[in-house]
């Protein structure tokens, strides 16, 4: 089942975001109106008051009752707006993240965005969409108060409607110039919070780097390089509103000081009641006033701008999965044809079920270890295990049968030990510890403060033990392939050969691909396939190829 929603742009992701909240958003909106409703009566029942009042003396309670009541029913609106638009917005905002997230793991290796940006797309994009769901009725209730006003003035009298009536359209091309400005601003905006972000993520990757080779003020510079931009975008995004906010309130006063000149002549007239007047000047101020309005608009345009940038995430395309099972075999794996950027360019390769094969080579190594898990997918050709095509095969298929060893493993889970089961089913507990004596892990786990069960944040490796830790992992969860790229690296010789030993003994009857550029590690394979410019130059034992001096090349000559 696809988890992740089939979005067109910001504003189809925004109405899936906004389905997602369900009942909070109608009750923000039927919160909204009632307060909308409460609030264009309530003009008209003050009026009844003052006009029921006796000369020097106070309105009868009939009068002041529906004034209370009205009060009273736009402060229960507001409380439960207030309750709803928090709720529809955590719904809304966890949905995303939720989808982004998923996605982002899909997608898996091809994805070619810093971590740093994606860190704030996850992050931040969703908190501003969230809010749409609540906003746009907010944005539309804020509509009926201005159109309410209208109604109630000509009904009051069609003079002081037509005084007001001019200034109608220029308060609608105003907030559509806002609603166009500020949302492209807000996306600028967040797009150079990204940057700096992604480059703030780079630093803290490599800051041993960085102090190493005493460049940390260079590096300061270099984050914060974008900061001017963020601020120029900044201070437009509030120069718009600003603008904006205090031309409407020019607007305002011009149009109650129209009413209330129009409403005094028709006073003077004996056309209006004096409660009349108040209320004229009231729904003058509620006719143009989109203090409310501009503020949901606000909302909106950053809510878009996030969208839009979540969208940019969502629309990269993640690996679809089959629905097939993989038939007994011995787990022969074949390269037909694949074409790869310009590591890969039609290469053909056949690696037997249930052999120990070595990848060398200066380029696209790690691209074929990468294509046999289908980590990532081919330009061209096709992938194939014990006969069927890996597109083909379910996700938890392919993950099964299929396990890595890294050069730079990352280590999941709370422990050491999680860290070791981390993968599609947990093995038992006895034979993660085994997987873990036959990468040599287990001696440096055991003298860890609390062993096995030892935080991973209270357990400090060397790159050495991270990589054994790496391969007792992928030993734990081996299937019928085990692909190790460049996985023992960083391990001094006697430990790689001892691991080698595990790997070609313990596992002779699985598939074993192992890129590596040690040819200690290529003459112990049953073969090696020597890659060169992109395809297969040959498919023989390292012995057989021993005699290239191109060959030898590639380890430098020894052997």
């Amino acid at each position: 089942m696809n988890i992740v929603p089939a979005v067109s742009g910001p504003d189809r992701l925004l109405l899936r975001a906004t389905a997602r909240a369900r009942g909070w958003t109608s009750l923000v909106g039927a919160a909204a109106l009632a307060d909308a409703a409460a609030t264009v009566l309530l003009p008209y029942a003050v009026a009844r008051a003052i006009d029921a009042a006796p000369p020097g003396g106070a309105p009868a309670a009939a009068a002041v009752w529906p004034c209370v009541a009205l009060v009273a029913l736009s402060a229960t609106a507001e409380v439960l707006t207030e309750l709803a638009t928090g709720c529809a917005a955590a719904r809304a905002t966890a949905w995303l993240r939720h989808a982004l997230v998923r996605h982002l793991l899909a997608v898996g290796p091809a994805l070619r965005v810093p971590p740093g940006d994606v860190a704030g797309r996850v992050a931040g994009g969703p908190a501003e969409a969230g809010v749409a769901p609540a906003a746009a009725p907010q944005a539309a209730a804020g509509l009926l108060p201005a159109a309410g006003a209208r109604v109630a003035l000509c009904l009051l009298d069609w003079r002081i409607a037509a005084a007001i009536a001019v200034a109608f359209p220029a308060v609608a091309l105003l907030l559509r110039a806002f609603v166009r400005d500020i949302g492209q601003t807000a996306h600028r905006y967040l797009t150079v919070q990204g940057t700096i972000a992604g480059r703030l993520a780079e630093a803290l990757g490599g800051s041993r780097t960085i102090a190493a080779a005493g460049t940390a003020d260079r590096e300061c510079g270099r984050v914060l390089e974008p900061l001017p931009g963020l601020r120029a975008e900044g201070e437009t995004m509030w120069r718009v509103q600003g603008g904006v906010a205090a031309r409407g309130l020019l607007a305002l006063l011009l149009l109650q000081i129209a009413a209330v000149a129009v409403a005094g002549v028709e006073l003077a007239a004996g056309r209006v009641t004096p409660g009349e007047l108040v209320a004229a000047v009231q729904y003058a101020g509620l006719a143009a006033g989109f203090g409310p309005v501009l503020t949901e608009l606000l909302r909106l345009g950053r809510a878009r701008a996030g969208a839009a940038r979540a969208d940019e995430i969502l629309v990269l395309p993640a690996p679809a999965h089959g629905a097939d099972a993989l038939p007994p075999g011995p787990g022969e794996l074949e390269f037909r044809d694949v074409a790869s950027g310009a590591a890969l360019a039609g290469l053909t390769l056949t690696v037997p079920g249930g052999a120990a094969v070595a990848v060398a080579g200066r380029s696209g190594a790690s691209e074929l270890a990468a294509l046999a898990g289908r980590l990532t997918d081919p330009d061209r050709g096709e992938v194939v295990l014990d006969g069927v095509p890996l597109p083909r095969l379910a996700r938890d298929a392919l993950r099964r049968e299929v396990g890595y060893a890294f050069a730079r493993p990352a280590l999941f889970g709370g422990t050491v030990l999680d860290a070791l089961a981390f993968g599609p089913t947990r093995p038992p507990e006895g034979w993660l510890r085994e997987a873990a004596r036959a990468a040599r892990a287990d001696d440096f786990v055991r003298r860890l403060p609390r062993g096995y069960e030892t935080p991973l944040a209270d357990a400090p490796m060397s790159g050495g033990e991270l990589q054994r830790l790496g391969l007792a992992r992928a030993f734990a969860h081996v299937g019928r392939v085990l692909v190790l790229d460049d996985a023992t690296s960083s391990l001094d010789t006697v430990t790689e050969l001892q691991i080698t030993d595990a790997l070609l003994e313990r596992f002779a009857d699985r598939t074993r691909l192992i890129v590596t550029n040690r040819a200690s590690t290529a003459a112990r394979a049953d073969l090696v396939a020597w890659l060169e410019d992109g395809r297969l130059r040959a498919l023989a034992p390292h012995r057989a190829l021993w005699a290239d001096p191109d060959y030898r090349a590639l380890f430098g000559g020894t052997g």
